[in-house]
């Protein structure tokens, strides 16, 4: 079971209700409360809790009991501890030991994603044995929708068998990046993971590069040389692109998942294949064998556990997580940085993407380059991805000495209307995440001064600390 609830323990029920509703404004699993007296009862399953909110319990000596009986009920559960004013040194050695982190009250909303997310490679990291697990379990697999999930589980199924594995999914979408973590949470993964794209290759040459040749062997072979497969001993042999596979070749393939023996060219020396075979492919196989393209006995062999890798259009929940994941490996590479605001990133969530996570990857690397280390907006985006938010800007560029009647555009505030998409669009939830959006922009630019952000947005002081109280925000990144 994939944990990602929390559970929240407090004294106070109404600021338990208050994290409940932080919690399920960012949408991050069932949230179960109760105080340090009734914690323990009807408890959810342990494996299903991602982390503990560990509030006010009446007194240190119940706040240490409570520790003590989460860390009995389950050792390796991440408690994050809500802080509220108090140094961390004021808490016992003990407390200090037995919690992951301190969440400062109010909670700020990166200080709680960030948490929870370390939580959550905490709680994965004891369920693998060490050497099947890494710090950087999936890190290639950002997301946390259904989809992506699913495709993690498949892989922790599938990896330590020997089964074929065929993967499937629009180019872009990251197949490469499955087969690798496939090899790297196998008994294989200390074996070389040998990669070949088989619609790169000419046929004429593809034999000689999976099954090697011997000197001689034809014109140009001046030396043996060794194939894909030989390469590849005792590891997996990544055979992308199957589909644009020749049927000439395919029948050599086939024959070599039968037997796994196999030949060089120009040799009658037979060779064992001790490799794991991992397939991919953007086409339809199914359409390929219909259309005499592909054999249907390699179909089957190669289709013993398929895995769909969904495109980006599918998952646009996890284009956020990914686009951070982007900007920080840039980071880490020296490469520079960027940000984006939250209209900035709503709106590239709407686009659909036909590149998939490569179009995404580069188009990040694209704004890294053209506004170093600043922030991007929705109006500095390219027009088609103004376009997917409804925000176009249609006006010709004139010569700076045009003067245009004030009449022309009237009551407009020198912005063109917002076009309506032509999938249309859920108008409610659009005006929500528009004044939400609009809100902590002010914040941010207020410095969280409440008041100054109402100057901004033409609002009262009251009106505004009302609509912070909807949307559980609280001065800037405050979210509670």
């Amino acid at each position: 079971m994939s944990a990602s609830g929390v559970l929240v323990i407090d004294a106070d029920e109404q600021k338990r209700l208050s994290l409940k509703a932080v919690l399920d404004f960012i949408d991050h699993g069932p949230v179960s409360l109760a105080s340090a007296e009734t914690w323990n009862t009807a408890l959810p399953a342990a494996d299903s809790v991602l982390a503990v909110l560990l509030g006010d319990c009446g007194s240190d000596d119940a706040l240490l009991g409570v520790l003590r009986a989460v860390k009995a009920w389950d050792a390796g559960l991440p408690v994050l501890l809500l802080n509220q004013g108090r140094e961390e040194a004021a808490y016992s050695d003990e407390v200090r030991a037995g919690v992951l982190g301190y969440l400062d009250m109010p909670l700020k909303y990166r200080q709680l994603t960030a948490f929870l997310q370390q939580a959550q490679a905490t709680r994965e990291g004891p369920r693998q044995k060490p050497s099947e697990r890494s710090p950087e379990l999936f890190r290639s697999m950002v997301g946390n929708s259904p989809t992506i999930r699913q495709v993690r589980k498949m892989i922790e199924q599938v990896a330590n068998s020997e089964a074929t594995v065929l993967i499937l999914g629009e180019s872009g979408t990251g197949k490469e990046v499955v087969a690798r973590n496939l090899h790297y949470h196998s008994s294989r993964r200390t074996k070389p993971f040998v990669p070949i794209n088989c619609g790169a290759i000419p046929a004429d040459l593809l034999e000689s590069e999976l099954f090697g040749h011997e000197k001689g062997a034809f014109t140009g072979a001046i030396s043996a040389r060794q194939g894909r497969f030989e390469l590849a001993e005792a590891g997996t042999l990544f055979l992308d692109e199957i589909g644009d596979m020749s049927l000439h070749m395919q029948v050599k393939l086939l024959r070599v998942l039968q037997e796994r023996t196999f030949e060089r060219v120009g040799s009658n020396k037979t060779i064992a294949a001790n490799v794991r075979i991992v397939a991919a492919t953007h086409r339809n196989l199914e359409d390929a064998i219909k259309e005499g393209k592909f054999r249907e006995d390699l179909y089957y062999r190669l289709n013993v556990f398929p895995i769909e890798m969904p495109p980006l259009r599918e998952r646009i929940e996890d284009i956020p997580l990914l686009v951070n994941e982007l900007i920080t490996r840039l980071e880490h590479e020296g490469r520079g940085s960027v940000r984006l605001t939250p209209a900035a990133v709503m709106a590239l969530c709407q686009y659909r993407w036909p590149g998939n996570v490569r179009e995404l990857a580069n188009f990040i690397e694209r704004l890294v380059i053209m506004h170093p280390f600043g922030v991007v907006d929705v109006h500095d985006l390219p027009e088609k991805f103004r376009a997917a938010a409804g925000v176009t800007v249609t006006a010709p560029i004139l010569p700076p000495d045009t003067v245009i009647p004030e009449e022309i555009f009237p009551r407009m505030g020198g912005f063109e209307a917002p076009r309506l998409p032509r999938e249309g669009l859920d108008l409610k939830e659009h005006l929500h995440n528009l004044e939400y959006d609009l809100i902590r922009q002010a914040l941010d630019e207020a410095g969280g001064v409440v008041a100054h952000a109402a100057e901004r947005l033409r609002l009262r002081r009251t009106t505004l600390v009302e609509k912070l109280r909807k949307y559980g925000l609280h001065r800037g990144d405050d979210v509670t």
